[in-house]
């Protein structure tokens, strides 16, 4: 009896270490920092509180602009040139998270969705139709800005439901509710969204999985939001002319 009590003292130790690793790591897990690949023609700096945000754009007299949040280890910088020649009649703004590029600080959800409420503050004034695209990652990103500021339009790129979720999934052993910090819990700012939204889900997302990227689209309200299902997985290549496109189509629904 003694040695099972000890053997099971040993497993509840070693349970409640890999729980704390696992609290103390999970924005490693979340995050990946990448540097820019191509310097910024035209960068925008983001003084905020903690970091200084650096935004790659490409500036138009336009009242129409396109804002870019990437993916968790993805260097937008790479897409200025694409996006820029999809979208000719706007403004490109592609956001390098906090760590990533030549942006300072620490990434996190509350310091994310802060920093793109800064830079959409900061240019809405200079355009009127403001287009929100996120993709993966981003999409967290996005669903919150587009549920506290007025869009012309939001897409989401392999979106989820929520980190929480995903991650419970992903480590069902462990108890994330309560260990997550930040959980981008899309589905629920998802109904206070009225904005066109197009979800783009990719059909063998072995990341995200359909089911997450269904209950988001659940959780709008109806009308709000169309589900297009495209071939490919999560990190399939997406031309942005593709994204074009299919904005265009959406807008004479």
């Amino acid at each position: 009896m003694r040695t099972l009590l000890t053997v099971a003292a040993y497993l509840l130790a070693g349970y409640c270490l890999l729980c704390l690793l696992l609290y103390l790591l999970q924005r490693q897990l979340i995050y990946f920092p990448v540097t820019a690949q191509l310097p910024p023609t035209e960068p925008l700096l983001l003084q905020q509180a903690n970091a200084s945000v650096l935004v790659s754009r490409q500036t138009r007299d336009s009242q129409q602009a396109l804002l870019y949040f990437g993916g968790n280890a993805e260097d937008v910088s790479v897409s200025l040139p694409e996006f820029a020649a999809a979208f000719p009649n706007h403004a490109i703004y592609l956001m390098h998270y906090r760590g990533y590029g030549g942006s300072t600080g620490k990434p996190s959800e509350q310091a994310l969705v802060a920093d793109a409420l800064a830079l959409y503050d900061k240019i809405q004034s200079k355009h009127s139709e403001i287009t929100v695209v996120g993709r993966s990652l981003g999409s967290g990103v996005a669903v919150q800005l587009a549920a506290q500021r007025k869009v012309a339009q939001l897409v989401l790129i392999t979106p989820f439901d929520s980190l929480r979720a995903l991650a419970a999934k992903q480590f069902p052993l462990f108890p994330v509710k309560w260990l997550l910090k930040d959980s981008y819990k899309s589905v629920e700012y998802a109904p206070a969204i009225n904005s066109p939204t197009l979800l783009l889900v990719a059909e063998q997302d072995e990341i995200i999985g359909g089911a997450h990227s269904e209950a988001l689209y659940q959780a709008f309200a109806p009308g709000v939001a169309t589900l297009i299902r495209y071939s490919g997985n999560h990190n399939s290549y997406l031309p942005a002319t593709q994204l074009a496109d299919w904005l265009s189509v959406a807008a004479t629904q």
